[in-house]
């Protein structure tokens, strides 16, 4: 980067914002008095007396917004100190950029008690003009037993209030300790996040990481996440090695910090997206960076010992880099799960620890995540469960409300399903016209009003994943979705090659021969999106549609719906299966079970023009918002605004300060 960094505006300092999301993954901004700092990203640590590479260049040439060093190390070293103070800490470190500096703590569980008080590191640290200070906090490691770690956990909360009081308006940092237990996690996540930090760094992982304990991280991290305020950046203290990014970012990690490209490349390795090589091992890279530019293995061995490791830092920098991006792109793509399941295949412990992640796949992860997808999501079935992706729709399901006593299981066949099994649908309505119909799919039964809802209905992967599903796991869903089902009729195409006409008098003979049209076919499947999407009642959705009439598309799907006076109110998304509202449609739900954000006074008049609401203009959540979903809008006396569509959970609505919390699509005007 050339540019000069640019200070947050007034009344900004400390507070962090989500930019874009996917479940828990989340870009933000950091707001400091430096540089509005971009996250997730990494802070390469930097030794103020060793620099492999220069913090001017981390800036200028590979485009790190913030780094970190130590302050207590400053403080230690007379002659660094007294620069640190004559000038500040951006012009020692002759750096543009954020500046974090840890506190000591690392230092003493190598080296030993440290000589500084708690409140003194924190006073030096605001004394030098770091954008983010972090408190003494007490280190507690994997061989700690857990009364000893017990009370690391108490004394570091024990610090909190002097340490803050000490920094004034410096961001500082309050790291989470409790070793391996994540009971003692969530009770340090709960006494720090009960005080005004900052960031909220996840501590004591060094050991882990070193061990390659990646399911004791990923505990950790369940442990503490749903405990830290959402509005404050979660830091992995030393985790930096980039095949840990994507797992990481998955479930909410905003920083990271490492120290590994220059460690490694003194140690001549390499850092890799998929792990660690050793230069010696090397015949040809398997991956080009500018920095290898024009060198083989060989001629990197044969440079000095100093040049070498510069060479090695840089390229382990890059690769960094470009994962980091990876990761945040897939965020932004929707992919970032794809990411995780990728990177979990390079290692063995990762895989162990993504097969536990999936296993123990928390509730408010799957409640935060879309469950509608733009394109395909690809399945393996070679995890235990199915990434939140699909499993928040598959939340959504579990609602699913009929009063059918009978069900038909369609099998063997994949989408498109309108077009593949769409007559047949219709002649099991007309034949039998109260069963509830069911596709079988590769993550579970999926209801046939469903059918072009994705991810579901665009499902990649090889044609093995169409295998029929075992009866036990057919029984399970059904009664997941309907409870106790009468009579269940099994259609498979596997290997049928007959007519569906063949195949409706094979399995129900003559029957009842009722004349459903297609219009009650979709009015059917336009009440249960209504129900899913919108969080109404089946009572509600059937009022909101009663005598409606559809406008059809030239591929004969329904493209507006109509109510009884003529009013357009809905429009079905070809693109993902959901649903927006119009304004009338959303007046005529307001006072619905329908979730609904309360703006205060000052928002009244943006909201009415079809601004965003801003986060710290709500005053109220009525039910739970999802992520991507319509939400309703209106004043503190009820008085409906408008409509839109959630970026962010009800918890996460009540916290934040800064930031878009609904994307209005329509206000009514003044």
């Amino acid at each position: 980067m050339t540019h000069e960094p640019t200070p947050c505006r007034e009344g900004d300092h400390g507070k962090f914002e989500i930019t874009d999301r996917d479940g828990w993954a989340r870009l933000g901004k950091l707001h400091t008095s430096t540089h509005v700092l971009k996250t997730p990203c990494l802070l390469p640590v930097i030794n103020p007396n060793i620099r492999t590479v220069e913090p001017r260049e981390l800036w200028e040439q590979y485009g790190f917004e913030a780094l970190i060093t130590n302050s207590y190390v400053i403080w230690k070293h007379e002659k660094l100190k007294e620069q640190a103070i004559a000038g500040g800490v951006h012009k020692l470190l002759d750096y543009p950029g954020v500046i974090m500096t840890d506190s000591g703590t690392f230092q003493n569980y190598v080296y030993g008690d440290v000589e500084v008080g708690v409140e003194e590191i924190v006073n030096f640290q605001r004394e030098i003009d770091v954008d983010i200070a972090t408190m003494l906090d007490v280190f507690g490691t994997p061989d700690m037993t857990k009364e000893e770690v017990e009370q690391a956990v108490q004394e570091t909360i024990s610090r909190a209030k002097a340490s803050l009081e000490a920094a004034g308006e410096t961001m500082l940092n309050g790291p989470i300790q409790g070793g391996i237990h994540s009971d003692l996690r969530k009770d340090s996540a709960v006494g720090m996040g009960e005080h005004g930090f900052a960031v909220h760094p996840i501590g004591g992982i060094v050991p882990l990481m070193e061990r390659q304990r990646y399911r004791d991280l990923v505990e950790i991290i369940l442990a503490c996440r749903e405990h830290i305020p959402w509005n404050r950046p979660i830091h992995m203290f030393g985790c930096g090695h980039p095949h840990l990014f994507p797992i990481c970012v998955a479930l909410g990690a905003d920083l990271f910090d490492s120290a590994a490209y220059a460690l490694f490349a003194r140690d001549d390795r390499m850092l890799m997206p998929w792990g660690t090589v050793k230069l010696g091992d090397l015949n040809e890279f398997p991956i080009s960076t500018s920095a290898l530019s024009g060198h083989t293995p060989a001629s990197v061995k044969s440079l000095s010992d100093d040049a070498r490791c510069e060479l090695l830092a840089r390229h382990n920098l890059e690769v960094t880099a470009s994962e980091l991006a990876r990761c945040r792109q897939a965020v932004r793509d929707g992919t970032i799960w794809k990411l995780v399941e990728e990177r979990s295949h390079t290692n063995a412990s990762l895989r162990e620890a993504t097969e536990y992640l999936y296993n123990n796949m928390p509730e408010a992860l799957v409640a935060a995540t879309n469950p509608l997808r733009n394109g395909g999501v690809r399945t393996s079935q070679d995890l235990p469960t199915s990434p939140p992706s699909i499993a928040a729709l598959g939340r959504l399901l579990n609602s699913f409300e009929t009063d059918s006593e009978r069900a038909v299981l369609i099998s063997g066949v994949s989408g498109p399903w309108r077009d593949r099994i769409g007559g047949l649908v219709h002649s099991i309505a007309n034949r039998w016209p109260d069963a509830a119909v069911f596709i079988e799919t590769p993550l579970g039964l999926l209801p046939y009003t469903m059918e072009d809802v994705s991810p579901w209905a665009h499902l990649m992967g090889p044609a093995s994943i169409w295998n029929g599903m075992a009866s036990d796991d057919r029984d399970f869903d059904l009664q997941a979705l309907m409870g106790d089902v009468e009579q269940v009729i099994e259609i498979s195409f596997e290997h049928k090659k007959e007519s569906n006409l063949a195949i409706i008098e094979s399995v129900f003979g003559d029957g009842l021969n009722e004349e459903i049209t297609r219009a009650e076919l979709d009015r059917e499947m336009i009440e249960d999106k209504v129900c899913y999407f919108l969080d109404v009642s089946r009572e509600e959705s059937e009022q909101l549609l009663a005598g409606c009439s559809f406008v059809y598309s030239k591929t004969k799907r329904v493209r507006n719906v109509h109510a009884s006076d003529g009013q357009h109110i809905l429009s079905p998304r070809l693109r993902d299966g959901g649903l927006s509202l119009t304004l009338e449609g959303a007046r005529r739900l307001h006072g619905s079970d329908m979730p609904t954000v309360v703006v205060n006074d000052d928002s009244i008049p943006f909201t009415r023009k079809g601004r965003n609401v801003m986060h710290g203009f709500i005053s109220e959540v009525k039910g739970e918002l999802n992520p991507g979903l319509p939400c309703l809008l209106e004043s503190e006396e009820g008085v409906f605004l408008g409509h839109g569509v959630a970026q962010c959970t009800a918890s996460e609505a009540r916290c934040f300060t800064k930031g878009i919390a609904v994307k209005v699509r329509d206000g009514i005007g003044e």
